[in-house]
């Protein structure tokens, strides 16, 4: 995969993004998924409270044989009933307060949750750095003039100061929806085997608020079908990668010679034409967005969920949502790069 590509992984990947989808930081959350349904079945009276204590120890403790849940992968098309097993298998006696009246894509789709909250976090932070970088450039260079060009022909003089603000202006829109999706994204999952709770007799919503507040996830309804939340943040990572994209098109216009409106530091070379200098970065933000708005027709065919789960549409965000986030990241970490490189502005 092109992210972590021995030589085209540094200018496409983000390692620090790459890291929240391991497999070690997804074993963590579903530990944390079933360590948190332990202690809320004994809360709930469902359980000996001793026994949803010592369960969810054994939880957060239990050796977990990886190459045994990727066998199961292959046969189950998941790793949830194999990690499952192992669990209980070494919680003897109190294998009962494991997993009982959960189903795997509880577990999987809480998962989820904790990731994108993560997720978040790092997008907002670099949200924030960039457009602080551009507004330092705003400050420094933000009275020279530019020639303000619509549909790529000189049209009436503009400033910098004027070509920033439409880079920034979208920046704050993007934080806002990123913050206002937390509590749709943010969310517990819990519906057991068919979406119902029924597996919690009439206790489902108590076990729910328990698990969300003790995970810092919202508590709502199931939304084992209704995908609309992950498809709305993907939209919302392409709609910051596509903001990103316009930045960098407009630098790459920028910096073609015989504009030279824009001076770049430590621009790629060319193995036929040492004279060159690319705007690589420029090019990269582009080639992101591009990939985003791409990825994004994928994941909303995974609203289709037929009946009460899907297994085809819920693998088909498993592939793609990681690759948008990586992006995204990708992309920010680059803007900020590219603002940094920036010696010169205007003509």
């Amino acid at each position: 995969m092109i992210f972590d590509h021995p030589w085209l992984g540094p200018l496409f990947g983000d390692p620090a993004t790459v890291d929240l989808w391991s497999a070690d930081a997804q074993l963590c959350h579903y530990r944390a998924f079933e360590a948190a349904l332990a202690n809320a079945l004994a809360a709930c009276g469902h359980v000996p409270a001793h026994q949803g204590r010592d369960a969810a120890e054994v939880v957060e403790r239990a050796e977990i044989d990886i190459a045994s849940l990727a066998e199961a992968s292959l046969r189950d098309g998941l790793p949830i009933p194999d990690f499952v097993w192992q669990l209980r298998s070494q919680a003897g006696a109190d294998a009962a307060a494991i997993h009982t009246g959960a189903t795997s894509q509880d577990v999987l789709d809480t998962a989820l949750a904790l990731t994108l909250r993560q997720v978040t976090d790092m997008l907002m932070d670099r949200l924030q750095a960039l457009d602080a970088r551009l507004a330092r450039l705003a400050s420094e260079m933000g009275d020279a003039p530019l020639m303000g060009r619509t549909r790529m022909q000189a049209a009436l003089p503009i400033t910098v100061a004027d070509r920033v603000r439409s880079w920034r202006q979208p920046l704050r829109d993007h934080m806002s929806g990123l913050d206002a999706s937390r509590p749709r994204v943010e969310r517990l999952q819990l519906g057991g085997p068919v979406g119902t709770r029924h597996g919690f007799g009439g206790d489902g919503e108590r076990i729910a608020a328990h698990m969300a507040d003790a995970l810092g996830l919202s508590a709502g309804p199931v939304w084992h079908t209704d995908r609309s939340a992950v498809a709305e943040y993907a939209s919302r990572l392409s709609l910051i990668t596509g903001s990103l994209g316009k930045i960098g098109q407009d630098v790459a216009l920028m910096a073609q010679q015989g504009l030279d409106e824009i001076t770049l530091t430590g621009g790629g070379g060319s193995s036929a034409m040492p004279h060159k200098s690319n705007p690589v970065l420029a090019e990269l933000l582009v080639t992101l967005a591009r990939f985003n708005a791409t990825q994004l027709a994928g994941l909303h065919h995974a609203l289709i969920h037929e009946q009460e789960r899907s297994g085809a549409a819920w693998m088909l965000e498993w592939m793609i949502l990681p690759q948008m986030s990586v992006a995204t990241a990708r992309a920010l970490g680059a803007a900020q790069d590219l603002c940094s490189r920036i010696e010169r502005l205007g003509s």
